[in-house]
């Protein structure tokens, strides 16, 4: 950090902030300070994702503890003038809470003050594409402690100790994996950083490859340390292109400043890390499935045994852990595994971060401990359900996971828990749903997913997801019949069993998971040929109910095509020879008064 008195402007540069406009912020910043005479006082840094993403682009100035939202470049004047000249912070940017009340400090903001930022501890404060300031942060000091002092059996057992789990999906046991490819025959061996997060909503791996690039190289040095690992790959998604960028020049300085190669730190050891993009292959997530496509196959998974461990990258010990767990080994290294248990539950220490989206407030990357319930993920951190709306559900783990339903709000968020009602952490998406939604039509919309993203290989997967999608399309067209949902409960079950990879055996969740908890809403669709929720088209009327309309005239104006009618303080009333079943007046009204 920079001392004295010298402000640091912190702007994040993350994806979502790049993309609503933090670039010219930058340079407008930096012009206005020069202009005024400023430039010398305040360090301006554009850093990685802070969090915030429904906010963004945002600014934190430190040491102020200052957080503005919505920034934008005709902004900059007055925030160098008031504030960074004259110490008067612009109340009309800063955050402002539910209640409509300013909240100025960034420590004091709910979505903030109640997380735990241990793996997005560095996210939003330093400048990833500076190695002193990663220096600076305490970085490479746990590789140097490794490397200049523990032998490969204490690494592993200080990772063992500490509980850490697989973070990228079923939470398999980090220290477990480590001790297999140790203890495996055959060289050379291999880690590889799986950078491939393929979930829909999700994007916690590559705001922490945007971000903190160096923790990832760091942890994948110690990984590879304590397997007897002389090589790295890192698998990111071309779809990341910011975060290849990043983390190629993370390795340049890297290899620049002897934290890779040969002899690293003098310590005999070598090292070193290589990119590899993949192309959008959400198989490409399961492990065999990404090794084939290192080695320059198509990205196809195999039965396992032999597991990785054993015989994985070109059919040599191998291990794959994903960003967030390497991003954790570190801190475990720095601060000991004891210190890594204070936070989360016995069986799930540490804690997770998530990728928090849908109908929330808050949206954007949250770090919480382990055993956190979902309630205050949802209520507290996220703010709540915007519009007087209702939550309906939480759909977490991405088309490998499942919906949990608000009768569970209070469970607590571990690998055990969620499992038992009938998703999986995954990487950790986690997308709530408001009472506006169809659970059949959310089950379609996955399924659609991974039957468009299943490799083939096995008959289960490849047959069995497309038949269970044209018995959800047949179902939300109102052509389901009597027997359907019992069918379709088996064919998921089916598929669970059978499939040959973790795709295919963990796809039928979304809609194992919605029979479960949403069985009403499937009886609607297929007895009385009705969607509860007025979202599956082919089962609306388009007609405006009396009782509830409210004479706004809001479908009036929503209406693409004129087929709504209606005059002041009348009922509206729509053509269906004109309608065109957008859907438009629907959203639009407030008082679900169209069915």
């Amino acid at each position: 950090m920079i001392s004295g008195t010298t402000r640091r402007i912190l702007i994040c540069g993350g994806t979502g902030c790049i993309s609503a406009g933090c670039l010219d912020i930058v340079e407008a910043l930096k012009e206005e300070l020069k202009r005024q005479g400023a430039l010398r006082e305040n360090h301006v840094v554009l850093t990685g994702c802070i969090g915030s993403c429904n906010l963004g682009p945002v600014m934190l100035i430190q040491p102020d503890d200052i957080f503005y939202v919505h920034v934008k470049p005709e902004d900059v004047k007055e925030i160098v003038s008031s504030h960074l000249q004259d110490d008067r912070p612009l109340e009309r940017l800063v955050y402002h809470g539910t209640d409509g009340k300013p909240v100025e400090r960034y420590g004091d903001i709910p979505f903030f003050k109640r997380q735990v930022k241990r793996v997005l501890g560095n996210c939003g404060l330093i400048d990833p594409g500076n190695i002193d300031e990663y220096l600076e942060a305490g970085g490479y000091k746990a590789a140097a402690r490794v490397l200049g002092g523990m032998s490969p059996e204490e690494a592993i057992k200080v990772i063992g100790d500490s509980g850490l789990r697989g973070r990228g999906g079923a939470g398999f046991p980090t220290g477990r994996k480590w001790r297999f490819a140790h203890d495996a025959e055959g060289a050379p061996k291999y880690i590889i950083c799986n950078g491939d997060e393929g979930d829909p909503g999700a994007f916690m791996d590559r705001s922490v490859l945007e971000g903190d690039p160096h923790a990832v190289i760091e942890g994948m040095i110690i990984g590879g340390f304590a397997i007897g690992a002389g090589q790295g790959y890192a698998y990111i998604r071309a779809e990341y292109p910011l975060a290849i960028e990043r983390f190629s020049m993370a390795l340049k300085q890297a290899r620049e400043r002897g934290y890779l190669g040969g002899d690293i730190l003098g310590s005999g050891f070598g090292f070193d890390v290589e990119i590899r993009i993949g192309a959008g292959a959400f198989v490409c997530g399961e492990e065999t499935a990404l090794m084939a496509s290192i080695e320059g196959r198509r990205g196809m998974p195999r039965p396992r045994p032999p597991f990785p461990a054993y015989e994985g990258l070109w059919k040599r010990p191998t291990v794959l852990n994903n960003v967030e767990t390497l991003a954790n080994v570190p801190l475990i290294i720095n601060n000991g595994a004891a210190w890594f248990r204070e936070m989360g539950t016995e069986k799930s220490p540490g804690t997770k971060v998530f990728a928090l989206a849908g109908n929330v407030r808050n949206t954007g990357l949250v770090e919480v401990p382990m055993g956190i319930s979902l309630r205050e993920i949802v209520e507290d951190i996220g703010g709540g359900i915007p519009g007087k709306r209702d939550f309906k559900a939480a759909q977490i783990g991405g088309p490998s996971g499942g919906c949990i339903p608000a009768e569970h709000l209070s469970t607590p968020v571990d690998y055990e828990s969620v499992k038992e009602l009938g998703a999986i952490m995954g990487s950790g998406g986690l997308i709530v749903i408001d009472d506006r939604a169809c659970m059949v039509d959310i089950a379609k919309f996955f399924m659609d997913f991974v039957q468009d993203e299943s490799c083939g290989k096995c008959p289960p997967c490849r047959i069995g997801t497309k038949l269970m999608l044209e018995t959800l399309n047949s179902i939300t067209k109102g052509e389901g019949k009597p027997g359907d949902l019992d069918r379709l409960e088996e064919m998921a079950v089916s598929v669970k069993k059978a499939s040959l990879c973790g795709l295919g055996q963990t796809a039928p969740n979304p809609v194992l998971s919605t029979l479960r908890y949403f069985r009403d809403e499937y009886e609607e669709h297929v007895e009385n040929k009705r969607c509860p929720a007025r979202v599956c088209t082919d089962l609306l009327n388009f007609e405006v109910d009396e009782a509830r309309c409210e004479k706004c005239g809001r479908c009036y104006q929503a209406c693409p095509v004129g087929a709504v009618r209606w005059k002041k303080k009348e009922t509206a009333f729509i053509d269906r020879n004109m309608c065109i079943k957008c859907h438009l007046c629907i959203d639009a009204c407030p008082f679900d008064a169209i069915g």
